[in-house]
């Protein structure tokens, strides 16, 4: 007869095990206690039930599960060694952060004036003067339309908006940096993880799903909040296919009435929607909806609705002069969109549209020097934990500038080339007490030299 003592002492510090499957309870759910300390998972007690349900009862070998062998094997059941069984997590501690309540209640003497907007959103996003103007208004506009609640006979239209822009030119950092200024709940998804009905991927509704779980399960918060789909030209219509496009049309259609507003069926803590996960009904009317993308090609179609009618004659517009224009994007309409392959309706329910530049040179070197959390601001604040100054002088600048527009990526690539050129200075540093101050140069960047060093004590 085995001890039990010490086990049955620990009994508390170890999870419960399903004693058909086997799994500990933080894998199954809670488990259904039974006679003698036997434990049933809801799986394997569904499964008992559907075999009652097909008459296949009687079939059921109970000799071929473990431990059946005999009556006592009941007494037994938690005899599992402790080398085997899963400590059980600690509770966490009851925190803003998972409980969700460091969203305030939104009220409308805490939305910013839109130059308050812009002005807050100049400390974090470089340029984009335009864009930041419009999202400003749109957000504020927003806003008064949610929290003033006067709706009449006239009733205003939700401003959801449309970003088009190259990669890297700062749409989700944009929108994020938004509901941080405003502290209200904002959820980020990928459009190319959704597909009609949940096909493969989520469906439509696992947008809502993570809005929710960002405001802490409260419907009330998630329905003031704000939801960005990036990569929504991913969506656009597939050219010249005779199958179902789940991906890409199917996927706008659905789209449509949670752009809109209405009653929607959420799940909770899941991606789909199933017979055991547990929903709720969340109005989408006062969710504000962002949709970002890079629309690749879209310069190729802009270019040729302006040349169409004016490729021959002495007046026509050379196309040249078009494939040149580096603010070409800015003259996107409605038509260059649909011919992209985005469905008309789904358009008349995004009416703010708008674009973002193009990095240059200059943005990329106030962007590394200028926001308030400038990547190159972070390591300076990671050395001085380590008590050494570190600086850089204006030719490491324009050296960084000049590899992030070869890479062509945006200002994401700017993150990938500080971190090769710091990785050995952030690995000797600590090891060597004698070092205050490090200076990067261009020709560090470029590696021709090597970084100056200056011991602690002198200039």
């Amino acid at each position: 007869m085995p001890d039990n003592t010490n086990n049955n002492s620990n009994d508390d510090e170890y999870e419960k095990y399903c004693y058909m499957c086997r799994r500990p309870e933080s894998e199954t759910g809670k488990l259904l206690g039974m006679a003698e300390n036997i434990y049933i998972c809801p799986d394997c007690l569904q499964k008992a039930f559907n075999s009652i349900n097909n008459n296949s009862f009687q079939f059921m070998d109970f000799s071929k599960f473990p431990g059946f062998d005999n009556m006592n094997a009941f007494t037994h059941m938690n005899d599992i060694p402790n080398s085997q069984k899963v400590k059980k997590k600690k509770p966490k501690e009851e925190t803003k952060e998972n409980k969700g309540s460091e969203f305030e209640n939104l009220t409308l003497d805490k939305v910013p004036a839109p130059h308050k907007i812009k002005e807050m959103l100049d400390d974090y996003v470089i340029g984009q003067e335009y864009a930041k103007k419009v999202i400003s208004v749109a957000v504020y506009n927003h806003y008064k339309r949610v929290l003033t609640n006067t709706m009449d006979d006239i009733e205003i239209e939700k401003s959801n908006m449309l970003m088009i822009g190259p990669t890297g030119s700062g749409k989700t950092y944009m929108v994020k940096t938004i509901a941080k200024l405003l502290n209200v709940p904002l959820a980020i998804t990928d459009a190319t993880s959704l597909t009609e009905a949940g096909y493969i991927g989520d469906d439509v509704e696992s947008i809502l799903s993570k809005l929710l779980a960002v405001a802490g399960n409260d419907v009330e918060k998630a329905e003031k909040g704000i939801v960005f789909i990036d990569e929504i030209d991913k969506l656009a219509k597939k050219k010249e296919t005779h199958s179902r496009d789940v991906s890409g049309e199917a996927v706008q259609q659905g789209l449509l009435k949670i752009l809109e507003g209405a009653d929607v069926e959420v799940p909770v803590g899941s991606g789909s929607k199933n017979a055991m996960t547990p929903t709720t009904v969340m109005n989408t009317r006062n969710i504000l909806f962002i949709c970002g993308g890079a629309f690749p090609d879209l310069e190729e179609i802009i270019t040729n609705r302006l040349t169409k009618m004016s490729s021959i004659g002495f007046g026509a517009e050379l196309r040249d002069t078009y494939e040149q224009d580096p603010q070409i994007l800015s003259k996107v309409t409605n038509e260059d969109l649909r011919t992209f392959g985005m469905i008309p309706e789904f358009l008349g329910r995004l009416p703010i549209v708008y674009t973002l530049d193009a990095l240059d040179k200059d943005m990329y070197v106030k962007i590394l020097k200028e926001p308030k959390n400038a990547i190159l601001k972070q390591y300076k604040k990671l050395l001085l934990l380590d008590e050494v100054d570190l600086e850089f002088d204006d030719s490491a600048y324009e050296a960084i500038a000049e590899l992030a527009m070869e890479r062509n990526t945006g200002a994401r690539a700017l993150r990938s080339i500080i971190e090769e050129f710091m990785l050995d200075i952030m690995y000797q540093i600590p090891r060597d007490d004698s070092i205050g101050r490090v200076i990067i140069t261009g020709d560090y960047i470029n590696k021709k030299g090597a970084p100056i060093i200056k011991l602690r004590g002198t200039d």
